[in-house]
C-alpha cells in the first residue's frame, strides 16, 4: 500500500494498515491539501513577508504555474531538487510546486556551504538546485556552478533574487559543463493536469542533525501537521510567526507553517529570529503563535518589550527545558509558553493549551499521536523505570523507519523492530510527560537533532 522512493525504508504492512484504519494516514498529498486549502480559504491571507502578502488562492495559482514551469524545463517525477532558500514566500511556492510536479525537494539550510551542499547533491543525485543568487555576501550561483562541474547530473540551477534586484540572467543560459541557469521567476507556465501522485511517496528529504537525510512521506507529514494544529487549537484567526529557518522541521510542521495553513491561518515569515526583525512584527501583524529556540528566547528578553502584542502562545525548543526562561518570557510577552521537542525523523512532543502550566513550563509534554511509542533504555538496551533517565527510542505514524540511502546508518540507528535510537536522554514524569535532558556524550550519537 505504501509506495516509497528508492533508497528509503517502508513501514511494515501491518503498521501501514493500522495507521490507515485509525485515520492517521488519509491518502492526501501535501500539494493536494494545498488545493483544498485554497478552495476553502481562498481570499484569506496565507503568507506575509515584509510588504508581500499572498492569499491562499494566489499561493495555489503560483504553485500551479511554477510546477508547470519545472516540468517544462525537463524535470520529471521522482527527480530530486536541492532547495536552499531563506525565509521568503518563494520557499513555500517552490516546495509545493516541486511536490505538485512529482519532484522531491531536498531541503538544505541556507547557511550551508562546502562540504554540505556538494555532498547533498551527490547523495541525492539532484538534477536541480534552487537557491539565492547571493545571500549575505555569499555567491550561491558560483557554488552551484562548481558543484555542476563536479557532478554531471546537476543540470538545472534556478536563482532567486529579492524583489527589485536585477537578475544576472536575462534568460536561460548554459555554462561549459552544459548546466542551464535561469531566474526562479522565469518558471511560469500555464497549469497542467494534476499528476497521479501517491501519498505513500516521499514528499521531501530533510537533513538530520547528524548528517543523514530523512525521507518524509506525504501521509506521515500530513498526519504530523494536522495533529499538531489540532492540539494547539489553531484557527483561522491565528497568525504564526515563522522565526526559525523555513526548512527546520518545527518551522514546517510543529505545527509550523504547514499546520498553520491547515487551519486557514496566516504565516508571517521573519528574515531572522533576532528581536529587531521579529518584535515589530508581533504588533504589526497581530501575531498569536511563535516558535523560538532557547537562545533566541533569551535575546528577545534582552530587547525592548513588544508593544500591543496579541501573542497567546510561544513554543520554546531545546533540551533540557529551561523553566525559569519560560516563566520570564511568558511574563514579558503576556502569553502562555510551552516547551516543545521535535526531530526531523518525526518525533514531536508538546503540551495542549488546556494543560496545567507546570508541565508546559517544565516538561516537553506528551507524544503527539496516540500511536507514537517510546522506550527509555539503559546502555544495555534494558528499559528504565519512570523517573529514571535513559536513551529515548521511538516509532510511530510520523517517525521514519530509515534514512535515505544509508544502510549502515540504519543498522546503527534503528532497532530490529523499527524503533529510532535518538541518542537523546530523557525521563518520564509521574503524570506521563516527557523531559528530554540532552544527548548522549559517548561519540555514538545515532539519531536526529531537535530544531
Amino acid at each position: 500500500m505504501a509506495s516509497m522512493l528508492d533508497g528509503c525504508t517502508p513501514w511494515p504492512e501491518e503498521f501501514v494498515d493500522h495507521y490507515w484504519a485509525v485515520g492517521h494516514w488519509r491518502g492526501n498529498t501535501l500539494d493536494n491539501l494545498l488545493r483544498g486549502w485554497a478552495l476553502r480559504y481562498g481570499p484569506r491571507t496565507a503568507l506575509v513577508h515584509g510588504a508581500t502578502r499572498l492569499t491562499y488562492a494566489q499561493l495555489n495559482r503560483r504553485v500551479d504555474r511554477m510546477a508547470a514551469g519545472f516540468r517544462g524545463r525537463g524535470l520529471r517525477p521522482g527527480m530530486r531538487v536541492v532547495v536552499q532558500l531563506p525565509n521568503v514566500p518563494e520557499f513555500h511556492v517552490v516546495a509545493f510546486a516541486l511536490m505538485r510536479a512529482g519532484l522531491v525537494p531536498v531541503f538544505c539550510p541556507v547557511s550551508h556551504r562546502d562540504p554540505e551542499v556538494p555532498e547533498l547533491v551527490r547523495l541525492t543525485q539532484a538534477v536541480g538546485y534552487v537557491g539565492p543568487a547571493t545571500h549575505e555576501g555569499f555567491d550561491h550561483t558560483a557554488m552551484a556552478a562548481r558543484i555542476a562541474a563536479e557532478w554531471p547530473f546537476l543540470r538545472r540551477v534556478f536563482t532567486y533574487e529579492a524583489p527589485g534586484a536585477e537578475s544576472p540572467y536575462g534568460g536561460l543560459t548554459t555554462d561549459p559543463s552544459n548546466c542551464q541557469y535561469a531566474p526562479l521567476a522565469s518558471l511560469d507556465a500555464p497549469p497542467e493536469p494534476a499528476l497521479p501522485l501517491g501519498a505513500g511517496q516521499v514528499a521531501f528529504l530533510l537533513p538530520s542533525g547528524t548528517g543523514g537525510l530523512v525521507p518524509r512521506t506525504h501521509d506521515d507529514y500530513a498526519h504530523q501537521v494536522t495533529a499538531a494544529a489540532e492540539l494547539l487549537e489553531l484557527s483561522e484567526e491565528d497568525v504564526y510567526l515563522a522565526a526559525l529557518p523555513a526548512d527546520a522541521d518545527l518551522a514546517l510542521g510543529g505545527p509550523g507553517a504547514l499546520g498553520t495553513f491547515a487551519a486557514g491561518a496566516t504565516v508571517v515569515l521573519a528574515d531572522t529570529p533576532d528581536p529587531a526583525d521579529c518584535l515589530p512584527a508581533l504588533a504589526r501583524e497581530r501575531v498569536t503563535v511563535a516558535t523560538l529556540p532557547q537562545d533566541t528566547a533569551r535575546r528577545w528578553l534582552d530587547a525592548p518589550p513588544a508593544q500591543a502584542s496579541g501573542l497567546r502562545l510561544v513554543q520554546i525548543s531545546g533540551a533540557p527545558p529551561d523553566r525559569a526562561l519560560a516563566e520570564r518570557l511568558g511574563t514579558a510577552l503576556g502569553c502562555r509558553v510551552q516547551q516543545v521537542f521535535g526531530l526531523p525523523e518525526g518525533l514531536l512532543t508538546l503540551t495542549s493549551p488546556s494543560d496545567p502550566s507546570a508541565p508546559a513550563l517544565a516538561t516537553h509534554g506528551r507524544l503527539l499521536s496516540p500511536d507514537d511509542q517510546i522506550r527509555l533504555v539503559d546502555p544495555t538496551g534494558a528499559p528504565v523505570p519512570d523517573g529514571t533517565t535513559g536513551e529515548l527510542l521511538t516509532r510511530g505514524p510520523h517517525t521514519v523507519r530509515g534514512y535515505y540511502h544509508a544502510p549502515d546508518r540504519n543498522t546503527r540507528s534503528f532497532t530490529p523492530d523499527g524503533y529510532l535510537r535518538t541518542a537523546h536522554l530523557a525521563h518520564r514524569t509521574a503524570d506521563g510527560t516527557l523531559v528530554v535532558t540532552g544527548r548522549r556524550d559517548d561519540g555514538d550519537q545515532k539519531g536526529g537533532q531537535s530544531l
